[in-house]
């Protein structure tokens, strides 16, 4: 625990002017970012007595070892800077809204020869228009089911839309009637476009006009006794009155605006966000976040705001935004929010009437979902330090493990070997650190094992001494860690670290602004999975890097027992243990992280032809290589003389090619273990059983 009085500026070093600053930690990460109208008067509210600082802000001066600062021109500068930098950063300490969806949009892909109508989740992408956001898919699909019947738009995958396009099939939805079948040629290309642009006009909120249209054409194919159609019309105005009566009219004046209320306590608080375009209620979300600074509602709001509207622009953010309590630096966020839209955008507070009423359902949405929230996870607060205290009496730590790092080595019969790094934090994972490993095959400076066997011992020390040295090499090259003058260390220099493997990054890449660094931050226990042979490889690891102030345990999967270096017995703890399961559920995410890169790893390889290494040679020359031979076994047998007959192919290349499959030849058949017969596949190649490999 840091004093704040040890690093805390002189007066006359802040400049009283408005900018944004930031708490970093004794390893220079930042754990809180703000803004200030006057840095001097903010600052200074930090470093007055401990007894009198609300008790999060206490904890986090205190957690602090430094602090620095930046002078920006106006308020709305110092608050795009804080939003910025809280993204970049994701500090411990700062209120960070999480949300446990997706949510999904109805989505029409406009950017497209022929526009699609489908549900999307995640990032906005370019040349899609979005409507929503839902509480439910299924909602989407109900609506565009009853819509499809008057806008008839491509709702298929490109899959199925060239297979229709290749055939002169459409598919069902065509046949029905609830498709114009662009892929056959139906109708043409701004026709279909035409229905998708009507399409999002009446999702838009525009839909009066279009009904008063077609019931004009209602009445006009009625007197002319084209009365099939005036059913067909009829039908169609009443499928849009049904979509419409899914979303009731909730404010008169066709208003567009978004509706920001917070419920909250003293440790969290819930936001509900209600979109009303024309009127009507088109979309709903809502966050969850802990109060991990002191924050009222005013600052709460803000940073809904901030999150909100961060990554949008132009229509998505409406013209009024109504919220429970302004923000205290109201001109600067309205102003931001304009800048955002490129339009004035209203920021205020309801009083009266239809939007009062609507605001006070945003609030019970609200105080439900906070509700909700709590009722899930009761005692999840207690029960993550419980399951943390019970790990640290377990193992005979000092303190509760704060940061855990759990280590898991994933292969299939000795090939494409990985390995994998999960890291929790307070009780929760920290995936934006997680790390994957390619395994070498190599300790030191000596081979030890490549592909042969299943060796995850050696494994686990080679990615254990990896990780510790790459954290070494950053701490020395920041300057945290400089070994004394002839001190002998079996610490590598950076330029002796292993060049990084997939998903490390090499010194090159070491962020000196506060993002956290790969490797730089290291935990108070590493878990490995595995019994006492991995326990001991991995604090053998450690000791040779000098390193004794991490812990290490094991777990093994046949009796869950923890293993700790150098005792003979495990320790046992009670199934109903809140530290069993923490440990349980850290070391299978490491397990489902390495096989997921394992499989991956492995699929690659299979999709990989030997032809793919022939300069020169590319898809339409291997295609004919292979159609002209039938497969890469019998073109492996050609002569070059043969390979030369394909069109297209000189000598050059087919000598090429030759050399290629020469190289690439395989030593010798698999056998069947079961009943001694020898597979080939038809590429030369053996075909392998799934076997009982570790993944």
């Amino acid at each position: 625990m840091a004093d704040p009085s040890s690093y805390r500026p002189k007066p006359g070093q802040i400049p009283d002017s408005p900018g944004v600053y930031k708490f970093r930690d004794e390893h220079g990460r930042v754990i809180y970012v703000g803004k200030a109208k006057s840095l001097r008067q903010r600052l200074a509210n930090y470093f007055q007595d401990l007894a009198g600082l609300h008790p999060r802000t206490r904890t986090m001066v205190t957690t602090a070892a430094s602090v620095e600062w930046t002078v920006v021109s106006t308020e709305v500068e110092a608050l795009q800077l804080e939003y910025s930098w809280i993204k970049e950063f994701d500090p411990r300490f700062n209120v960070k809204y999480r949300d446990d969806k997706s949510y999904p949009y109805l989505a029409v892909t406009l950017g497209d020869e022929f526009p699609r109508v489908q549900v999307m989740r995640g990032h906005k992408q370019k040349g899609v228009r979005y409507f929503g956001p839902y509480a439910h898919a299924w909602a989407i699909r109900e609506t565009v089911d009853l819509l499809l019947r008057v806008f008839p738009v491509r709702t298929c995958t490109s899959g199925v839309f060239r297979n229709a396009h290749r055939t002169g099939r459409p598919c069902l939805l065509g046949y029905i009637g609830k498709c114009s079948a662009p892929c056959v040629g139906r109708v043409t290309p701004e026709e279909h476009r035409e229905l998708a642009e009507d399409f999002c006009d009446f999702m838009a909120g525009r839909t009066g006009t279009y009904i008063r249209r077609l019931e004009k054409e209602m009445t006009a194919a009625a007197e002319d006794m084209e009365y099939e159609r005036a059913a067909r019309l009829r039908d169609d105005i009443e499928a849009l009155r049904r979509a419409m009566e899914k979303n009731a009219v909730v404010l008169a004046d066709a208003t567009d605006a978004d509706l920001i209320a917070v419920a909250e306590d003293e440790l969290e608080a819930a936001v509900q966000i209600f979109h009303v375009r024309g009127g009507r209620v088109r979309g709903q979300r809502g966050w969850v976040t802990d109060k991990v600074e002191a924050v009222d509602t005013a600052g709460l709001v803000e940073h809904a705001l901030q999150q909100l509207y961060g990554e949008e622009s132009g229509d998505a953010v409406p013209k009024e935004v109504l919220v429970p309590a302004l923000p205290d630096d109201l001109d600067a966020v309205t102003q931001w929010l304009s800048g955002r839209r490129g339009s004035q955008v209203s920021l205020r507070v309801p009083q009266r009437g239809d939007k009062r009423d609507l605001m006070e359902t945003v609030g019970r949405n609200a105080q439900q979902s906070l509700v909700l929230h709590k009722t899930k996870r009761a005692s999840d607060l207690t029960t993550r330090s419980r399951a943390l205290e019970e790990i640290a009496d377990a193992l005979g730590l000092d303190t509760a493990p704060l940061r855990i790092e759990c280590f898991d080595i994933s292969h299939l019969h000795g090939e494409d070997v990985v390995a994998s790094m999960v890291v929790f934090e307070d009780g929760l994972p920290r995936k934006s650190e997680y790390r994957r490993f390619q395994i070498r095959g190599r300790v030191g400076d000596t081979q030890v094992w490549h592909g042969q066997g299943q060796d995850d011992v050696r494994s686990m020390h080679e990615v254990i001494s990896r990780r510790f040295r790459r954290y070494l090499a950053e701490k020395e090259q920041t300057g945290e860690w400089l070994p004394e003058s002839g001190e002998a260390t079996a610490s590598p220099r950076p330029a002796d670290v292993d060049p990084p493997a997939a998903g490390e990054a090499g010194p090159a890449l070491v962020e000196e602004n506060g993002r956290p660094r790969k490797f730089a931050y290291p935990p108070q226990l590493v878990v490995v999975d595995g019994g006492r042979p991995q326990v001991a490889a991995a604090r053998r690891a450690l000791d040779e890097l000098g390193i004794d102030d991490v812990a290490v345990c094991g777990l093994a999967k046949r009796l869950e027992e923890v293993w700790l270096p150098g005792e003979e017995d495990p320790v046992v703890l009670p199934r109903s243990s809140e530290g069993l399961y923490l440990l349980q559920r850290i070391r299978d995410t490491a397990h489902d992280f390495a096989i997921r890169y394992q499989r991956g790893k492995r699929g690659k390889r299979l999709r990989t032809s030997p032809l793919d290494d022939v300069p020169g040679l590319g898809d339409t020359r291997k295609r004919a290589l292979i159609k002209h031979f039938g497969s890469v076994k019998r073109l492996r047998q050609a002569t070059i003389e043969q390979i030369c007959e394909v069109p297209g192919l000189g000598r050059k290349t087919a000598e090429a090619v030759a050399v290629a499959l020469a190289r690439t030849a395989p030593a010798a058949p698999a056998v069947n273990t079961a009943t001694g017969e020898i597979i080939e596949d038809d590429d030369g190649g053996t075909t392998h059983g799934r076997g009982s490999g570790h993944e």
